[in-house]
């Protein structure tokens, strides 16, 4: 791993390694072109690189002053376990320093981040426009608490019925 480094501007890209990238980590399976687009319009971003290829991704949108939000965060699998990861994700943070940031991440992930000093939130709420297929994928991945889902302590509630 002697020969990673780090990038964090959108110049000189090669858009298929990272749309190869997310697709192996099963994140996403948009085209270069799409990828380029998202990078793109991204506040922050890093690549992880292995003498020319590029093996890990992460980008944040912001609106540079106090809200920030962590996206697509990939690494190979081979890179993982090394603190290539956590680097990558120290890089986007530095980026958006001050600020709050928001990560969406896999469920399988969470304790990574939690020993980054991430923690969960209650009140995260989300629309996804994907198709069935995609949603019912989230659901069995455990990306999303069940329809109407209710944490012990907001049983019987006024606020939280509908």
């Amino acid at each position: 791993m002697n020969d990673i480094t780090y990038k964090i501007t959108k110049e000189g890209i090669h858009w298929q390694e990272v749309a190869d990238v997310l697709r192996r980590s099963g994140l996403s399976d948009r085209s270069a072109k799409d990828q380029e687009t998202i990078f793109n319009n991204s506040y922050a971003v890093v690549f992880v690189y292995d003498k020319e290829k590029i093996v890990g991704v992460g980008r944040a949108l912001s609106d540079g002053v106090c809200q920030a939000a962590i996206y697509n965060i990939a690494l190979d699998e081979e890179y993982q376990g090394y603190g290539i990861g956590r680097k990558l994700i120290e890089l986007l943070l530095d980026q958006v320093k001050g600020q709050n940031v928001i990560l969406y991440t896999h469920p399988r992930t969470v304790a990574l981040y939690e020993k980054m000093g991430f923690r969960r939130n209650k009140t995260a709420m989300s629309i996804f426009r994907g198709s069935e297929d995609s949603l019912n994928w989230m659901k069995k991945e455990g990306f999303l608490l069940p329809e109407k889902y209710r944490f012990v302590d907001e049983y019987g509630r006024d606020d939280m019925k509908h």
